[in-house]
């Protein structure tokens, strides 16, 4: 007997055809490969967009739509709004801070997540030697005009960025602001992402002489090798931090040459993948098969192909404190995932 043909419906041919087709645009001669500050391998940034917003409509009766989305605080409400179905983010705790309602949230937001994908990360506050600060409150005690590297420093960043939010959040525990800094005399370098080459060069030429920022894989080991230390998260601050749903954490020796000692701060780790509290748990447990079917494609940020129980595991690459959805535990259990 001849086998019988297989094709997807010929929608479907065209919908999957191009979300192969723009994932592949990465790797085509629109990207390219730099060198990352500290790890010193190979990344490949594009010039071809990354702010993800992604829809797929139903057209069919009792179908489900979904829509996706890539980023941080912004994309969590638009899952709380009903906006977009999934929300990958950048780092756990902002989904924490959702989930309680605080610092941005004026309320909790009905959300759950079905995964949280490895990636370590901590919030690190470096300053050159030269300066003689050994504490954050020395900056705002002796009104320090720092010429500090941070992320982009912009109203809106500051507001809806989980990394500028937090950098803000600290040094207003400290008593001081970047425009304080300013203020001063000081200056701030804004760069768009952590491994920004022109961080790595301003860190060398000695053009800077702070770092406030997380991605500190990125920079964190240039930033030693070239006389910059780690300011410990105070007890006081860190108190206030935690309350805001972040954990504890530190800039370990362990991981970074010519470091003494472990430094006190705040975990930047995790990247959620976040979904309403009311979606159907057939749909969120088809999500996780969706996950578990493509891990081998599915880009990781640990070097490692994607374990999938680490996705359900809470570890220290991937932390979670907000309740994984009925649908994600289920799927996670019937697979041998989670026990």
């Amino acid at each position: 007997m001849a086998t019988m043909k297989q094709r997807y419906s010929a929608e479907i041919q065209r919908t999957k055809g191009l979300l192969e087709l723009a994932a592949a645009l990465y790797d085509t001669s629109l990207s390219f490969q730099t060198t990352r500050a500290a790890e010193q391998v190979l990344q490949t940034e594009s010039r071809v967009g990354y702010s993800l917003k992604l829809a797929l409509t139903a057209t069919r009766e009792k179908g489900v739509s979904l829509s996706f989305a890539a980023d941080g605080f912004r994309e969590l409400l638009a899952v709380a709004r009903g906006d977009a179905s999934l929300a990958w983010i950048n780092p756990s705790v902002a989904a924490t801070m959702a989930f309680r309602g605080k610092g941005l949230f004026s309320k909790p937001l009905p959300i759950r997540i079905i995964a949280a994908f490895p990636s370590y990360d901590v919030m690190a506050f470096a300053v050159h030697e030269s300066t003689g600060i050994t504490s954050l409150a020395e900056i705002r005690k002796k009104r320090v005009p720092l010429r500090l590297s941070t992320g982009n420093a912009t109203s809106a960043f500051l507001k809806y960025s989980p990394t500028m939010f937090t950098v803000s959040a600290v040094m207003k525990a400290a008593g001081f602001t970047l425009a304080d800094i300013r203020k001063w005399g000081g200056k701030i370098q804004s760069v768009s992402r952590p491994s920004h080459p022109d961080r790595r060069a301003a860190i060398e030429n000695g053009t800077i002489n702070a770092v406030f920022d997380e991605g500190i894989k990125s920079w964190g080991q240039t930033a030693i090798q070239r006389g910059f230390r780690y300011l410990p998260v105070g007890a006081e601050i860190l108190n206030r931090l935690v309350a805001l749903g972040y954990r504890p954490s530190v800039v370990p020796k362990a991981r970074f040459q010519g470091m003494a000692e472990d430094v006190q701060t705040v975990d930047f780790s995790g990247w959620p993948m976040v979904v309403h509290a009311n979606m159907p748990e057939d749909v969120a447990y088809a999500l996780c098969e969706a996950i578990d079917a493509r891990k081998h494609l599915i880009p990781t940020d640990n070097f490692k192909p994607l374990d999938v129980a680490q996705l359900c595991a809470n570890d220290e690459e991937a932390p979670y404190d907000v309740p994984l959805h009925p649908g994600a535990e289920r799927f996670y259990r019937e697979r041998g995932y989670r026990k």
